[in-house]
Parts: structure tokens; sequence; C-alpha cells
């Protein structure tokens, strides 16, 4: 059995619940990427690319068939190794406006919550692109700073990750 179908069979992950009224955190970055407003949202609305906004550390993989139509509604499986623990993470596309935004909520996965918001704006030299998300950490009293720093550590490769391709892209 290999080592990935051994990670899958063990992996576990509670339902998300409602959007709790207390302990939400928020984490939000931007950047400008060299790209016309219709490429930089084509890109995102692969959601192949969304393996290469993550960190290698997450070792997160889509599991739902490809190729995927991004719509309201769509609900998507992945898998992350998240402390050397395998987790399951099913997220919904709750908001989709081509060319403005989209939102993504998980429903069951590693969060207690957590809502994603992504936003494009035209901007001087490309696209302005806006994250925003709000979520609590399972056993936040005991997790909270850890799993903070992890989602900024997150974000700061995903910004990264965004830069190093639009100018690989570009330059071909």
């Amino acid at each position: 059995m290999s080592a990935e179908s051994l990670l899958s069979r063990f992996a576990w992950a509670p339902s998300a619940g409602a959007r709790p009224d207390y302990g939400l955190e928020h984490v939000q970055g931007e950047t400008i990427v060299p790209a016309s407003l219709e490429d930089t949202f084509a890109f995102f609305a692969d959601a192949s690319n969304l393996e290469r906004l993550t960190p290698p550390w997450l070792n997160f993989r889509i599991r739902t068939p490809m190729p995927l139509v991004m719509r309201e509604g769509l609900e998507i499986d992945y898998q992350i190794l998240l402390h050397g623990f395998p987790i399951p993470w099913k997220s919904r596309i709750d908001v989709w406006e081509p060319g403005v935004r989209f939102v993504d909520r998980q429903l069951s996965g590693p969060y207690r919550w957590w809502h994603h918001e992504h936003r494009f704006a035209p901007a001087p030299g490309g696209t302005r692109v806006i994250d925003h998300v709000e979520f609590v950490p399972r056993l936040r009293w005991a997790t909270g700073r850890i799993v903070r720093r992890d989602v900024e550590r997150i974000f700061a490769y995903r910004k990264d990750a965004l830069q190093q391709l639009f100018r690989t892209e570009r330059a071909l």
C-alpha cells in the first residue's frame, strides 16, 4: 500500500459549523500581478492552479476529479498534510463573480470556520489581487497563535508565488 493511500485511509476532518459569533481571526494580503484582469482571473478560475499557490510543506492535493468548472455551488475535495497529519478539506464556492471576486468556504477540514474572499481589480501595471480570510482554529485557546502564524506564512508564500508565476508567464 502506498504512503499516499495510507494517509488517505487515516485522514479525517470534522465538519465546519456556522460562522461563530466570537474568536474570528482575519488575515488580508494583496499584491499586484503584471497581467490583465482577464488573464489573472482566468488563472484563478483554473482550480488546478491552487496547487501552484500553496506551499510545498502542506503537500496540498486536489482530490476532486479534474477538470473543474468553477461556479457558485461547486464543492471541491482536497487533502493537506498539516504538521504531519493528513487532513481532508472540502470547500464550497459560495460566490462566483467572474472578473470581480469569488468566495470559498470550508465545509469540513482543519478549521472550525474558514471563509476566503478573493477580489480582483485593475491596477497600474496589472491586476490587484486581494485575499481576505476569516477563520477560527479548532481548539483556538491552544492552537490560535500557531494557526495564525501558519495562515500568515501560507499567504506570504502565495504572494511570492503569484509574483514569480506571472513574471515567468510574462517572459514567455
